[in-house]
């Protein structure tokens, strides 16, 4: 009986594993170029060292891929404890997932090939930024084991994060005269409506990405 329990035990630990290291993995890539990208800026010698450090986390981009190697780092260390994480850890992993698939999104969508602030842009670590960090991100979330089904009512905490951004942007971007992406700025034609526009079409999409994930986990739990 104990032996047969153990054999059953034995893959599920091992997937556990497999997927920790995955997730360190992706955890350590997303932090080198977050810190790549970050020390590259540095390197042209801004002449307002705090002002510089304000903008650099005041991106979404920078702020989401951030929170991924926090998300991820954590998620490595319970899952490798063999650790069964509580719902609660899977929301915010959930919420996580939903910022960087957006990320990834309107980026290639809108700001690939637009030269942003922040002098020059390290092209491996943007590629790892908006590209390939949410793609694994998106396929650590499908491949979690034990990961749990979320409420629709999660819909509610993924907008929480975004929209405090978007505030704390446009009010920021008021008092110093800079906005992380053009599209923020009031100064492009159509001012604070065409801002409005972009920042409702963001939200539609970070929206309906969260929808899906918490679709996909709620349908993955019933076949479990």
């Amino acid at each position: 009986m104990t032996s047969t329990k153990s054999a059953a035990r034995a893959p599920a630990v091992s997937v556990g594993r497999r997927f920790a290291v995955c997730a360190a993995s992706a955890a350590v890539l997303i932090a080198a170029a977050v810190i790549g990208q970050l020390v590259f800026s540095l390197s042209f010698e801004p002449d307002e060292p705090l002002f510089f450090f304000t903008n650099f986390f005041s991106f979404f981009t920078i702020l989401s891929n951030v929170l991924a190697v926090i998300v991820l780092t954590a998620s490595a260390v319970v899952i490798s404890l063999g650790k069964r994480p509580p719902l609660w850890f899977w929301a915010v992993f959930t919420a996580m997932s939903t910022y960087m698939v957006t990320t990834g999104i309107v980026y290639n969508a809108l700001l690939r090939g637009v030269s942003l602030d922040q002098e020059s842009t390290l092209g491996w670590s943007n590629e790892v930024l908006h590209l390939i960090g949410p793609l694994l991100v998106a396929a650590l979330w499908w491949f979690a084991p034990a990961r749990a089904g979320l409420s629709w009512r999660h819909l509610r905490l993924a907008a929480v994060f975004p929209l405090a951004w978007g505030v704390y942007t446009v009010l920021r971007g008021a008092v110093v005269g800079w906005y992380p992406y053009p599209f923020m700025n009031p100064a492009q034609p159509g001012g604070y409506g065409a801002v409005l526009g972009y920042m409702a079409a963001i939200a539609a999409v970070i929206i309906g990405v969260d929808a899906l994930l918490v679709g996909l986990s709620r349908r993955t739990r019933e076949r479990a």
